[in-house]
């Protein structure tokens, strides 16, 4: 149904020959291994700062804390309580996904917050052999992720799980041939129940979509679409649903005239049907993640005049 598209700011499964590469690679901090000339963008000086269109939140600013550097941030999750963040980290945007994998430093990051302040992100350890893992989603104590490594079912990433227990990131494995090999799901939530999988796939058109697959007691179902007014002839992804499943929010290209990805909400009817989709924040805002306080997290690209990616941070728009 797709190809893995993880995450928007690297396409990093699109590298070739790296199955049978394993071993250890020294880890050195973040940013130790962000290049000297790197260029920290402010919003003072980007050149397409985040938009907002929709009243109830504060206008986008930067995460607070030490979670956004020099390098490239992306792929963000908060769980509920607003009290552990996980993201995808790189220190170069330009360097090449081959390159990454054995960097030391490229993959998921996490930090928790300590009163109202964030810890220094740490690195998620996950496993011994070099892999470039991505994309993470965490509930119950089990954190799902994309991943490039050993003993994957395709070439283009595939979607396994961690469960973190006494401090260690342990039973670590793939989610099997049926996600991965047969249905080939992207980026997914899955719903506060642990039933529904949410995920963007690859329609018939090659263009992505959002999908649904349900857990039925022993295995996961035919995945099904959403369909209209969700699913359009654009890349509709990244799909993110709140604990109530009342909210899908997601990202696609601008609809309004903005250049690039736009952060995208729909409600959810009594007949169980998904609303008209509205373009909440825009010009490289996507892969949103929200909190039970309803704070929107989210991932902002830079660029520079030539339209070349200079880094990319989390910003967050506060609920007011």
């Amino acid at each position: 149904m797709s190809m893995m598209k993880i995450p928007l700011l690297l396409c990093f499964f699109l590298l070739v020959g790296v199955i049978g590469f394993t071993g250890c690679v020294e880890e050195i901090s973040r940013e130790d291994a962000i290049p000297d000339d790197a260029i920290k963008v402010t919003p003072e000086t980007d050149r397409f700062p985040p938009v907002l269109h929709l009243d109830g939140w504060e206008d986008p600013i930067p995460m607070e804390g030490p979670v956004n550097t020099r390098g490239g941030e992306d792929a963000c999750f908060i769980t509920p309580d607003g009290n552990t963040f996980f993201f995808f980290f790189t220190p170069d945007v330009s360097v090449p996904a081959n390159e990454q994998l054995s960097d030391g430093v490229t993959g998921i990051w996490w930090c928790t917050k300590q009163g109202s302040s964030w810890t220094e992100p740490e690195r998620v350890q996950l496993g011994q052999s070099v892999a470039l893992d991505g994309a993470p989603f965490y509930q119950d104590t089990i954190l799902w992720f994309a991943s490039f490594r050993v003993g994957n079912y395709r070439d283009d990433g595939d979607i396994c799980t961690a469960h973190y227990v006494n401090g260690q990131w342990t039973e670590i494995k793939n989610t099997g041939s049926q996600l991965n090999d047969v249905y080939n799901i992207g980026e997914m939530h899955l719903s506060n129940d642990g039933n529904t999988i949410y995920f963007h796939g690859e329609n018939p058109s090659g263009d992505t979509d959002l999908y649904t697959t349900t857990w039925n007691q022993t295995h996961w179902d035919e995945p099904v679409t959403l369909g209209a007014p969700v699913n359009t002839e654009l890349d509709d992804s990244r799909p993110f649903v709140t604990t109530d499943g009342t909210e899908l929010w997601f990202t696609r290209p601008s609809m309004l005239g903005y250049t690039g990805p736009a952060v995208y909400r729909s409600l959810k009817k009594p007949d169980g049907s998904w609303s008209e989709p509205v373009e909440i924040a825009s010009n490289f805002a996507a892969e949103p993640t929200l909190d039970a306080a309803g704070n929107l997290y989210f991932v902002h690209h830079f660029f520079d005049a030539e339209m070349n990616m200079i880094e990319a941070d989390i910003y967050v728009c506060y609920a007011s």
